[in-house]
């Protein structure tokens, strides 16, 4: 492992990537027509989801990683104002872009009618509060994807009140118990998941997606909340603590348990593919084979970059290149797709599509556009702003002791 980069971290990222941009694509076939028994097509349709629970479980994975670090070395907790500004830094400028031309786009080219409503849940992805109900939970319409960014941000504040805890505990404690620990902070967010879903409730008039996101959104919560995805990146950050542990080893043991790991999350995907439940509900309510899938994703995480061979194996040019644009690819491939169903392809709806060919013609252009888009965002809105956070968290007015993760 570089002093730089994590070895399967990219392929994790890059792996979720395009499980949640070929899930949208796949979407639009027509189950009934002569793609309907397509398996591949199949598989990523029912799949989606745990494309956006990978995220999560890597951004626990990494962000964790400066905290067991400092917790390990009797050092202070990594500095919260560097953590704060670098995860904004990494997320707000291509999302709040993305939002707001998606929010444009809404009602200039979809015809959707500038209302309260619609105004009110683009304010709230905005100000970074979309997650906490279900009348806001797709901050926009068109781009449903972005609806996940709120769960994150929530996730990014709730990951170090876990670790005032362990900074608490006596310092003389052996580092494998301050990982015991942390699965009380797993169980204390599963707690909080749970009575979020009994005590909010959600309005049944109107619930399904036939009646649009907003009816979607009714589907999800309340079990679709903060806390359960905070659940979800908590393994995440067991993980990371996990391989902080493991950092300095190599042996093929580590080749052995990431790959039984990486198979046995293909095996659930695989499972979940012929499964009617498209949302997984796994323990306690927790969508995506909680906690196993997770487990697994993060198994792969805390082990491959000790590995042997498969660390070589995962990281390669193609795989990094779709990791560093992945951001972009999320937040912008469901407007283009809407854009080429809107402006040229009217067939490319949802359930809509019989022919292969067009299909496949269809894809290659809405990937071709949305990766494109995504360089361009990560060359002149994100790296930019990355950069200038970095020299901004340089300067010596800026306390620099332990600085969390970018």
């Amino acid at each position: 492992m570089t002093q730089n980069r994590l070895y399967g971290a990219d392929f994790v990222r890059a792996s979720a990537c395009l499980i949640v941009l070929v899930h949208h694509l796949a979407q639009r076939v027509n189950w009934r027509g002569d793609m309907g028994p397509f398996e591949p097509v199949r598989f990523f349709v029912g799949t989606g989801g745990f494309g956006v629970a990978v995220f999560f479980v890597l951004s626990g994975f990494l962000l964790s990683r400066p905290f067991w670090r400092a917790l390990d070395n009797r050092e202070p907790m990594p500095n919260l104002l560097v953590y704060a500004l670098r995860r904004a830094a990494r997320i707000l400028p291509g999302f709040w872009l993305a939002l707001t031309v998606t929010f444009v786009l809404s009602i200039l080219v979809f015809g959707f009618r500038p209302d309260g409503w619609l105004v009110a849940r683009y304010l709230s992805g905005l100000f970074l509060i979309s997650d906490w109900h279900w009348t806001t939970l797709f901050p926009v319409e068109i781009n449903g994807p972005l609806w996940s960014i709120g769960f994150e941000i929530s996730s990014y504040a709730m990951l170090p009140l876990g670790f005032l805890a362990l900074f608490a505990l006596p310092r003389a404690l052996p580092s494998w118990t301050t990982r015991l620990v942390w699965l009380a902070v797993i169980g204390l967010a599963v707690v909080l998941h749970v009575t979020f879903t009994a005590y909010v409730p959600v309005d049944p008039i109107g619930r399904g997606w036939e009646y649009g996101l907003q009816g979607g959104a009714k589907i999800w919560m309340p079990r679709f909340n903060p806390f359960a995805f905070f659940a979800m990146f908590a393994v995440g950050a067991l993980a990371g603590g996990m391989q902080v542990l493991f950092d300095r080893r190599r042996s093929w043991l580590f080749d052995a348990v990431a790959l039984a790991a990486l198979i046995a999350a293909g095996w659930l995907l695989w499972m979940q593919a012929t499964s009617v439940d498209t949302e997984a509900w796994g323990w306690f309510g927790v969508p995506y084979d909680y906690p196993v899938f997770h487990l697994a994703i993060g198994a792969v995480l805390a082990t491959a970059p000790s590995s042997v061979l498969l660390r070589r194996v995962l990281d390669n040019p193609p795989v990094r290149y779709v990791a560093q644009v992945s951001f972009g690819v999320y937040v912008w491939h469901m407007l283009v797709l809407e854009l080429v169903r809107e402006l040229w392809l009217p067939a490319l709806d949802y359930g809509a599509l019989n022919d292969a060919a067009t299909f496949a013609m269809a894809s290659a252009i809405v990937i071709a556009i949305t990766f494109a888009v995504a360089t361009l965002s990560f060359r002149f809105v994100e790296a930019p702003v990355i950069a200038w956070a970095r020299r901004l968290e340089a300067r010596p007015s800026t306390p620099t002791l332990s600085p969390a993760a970018g």
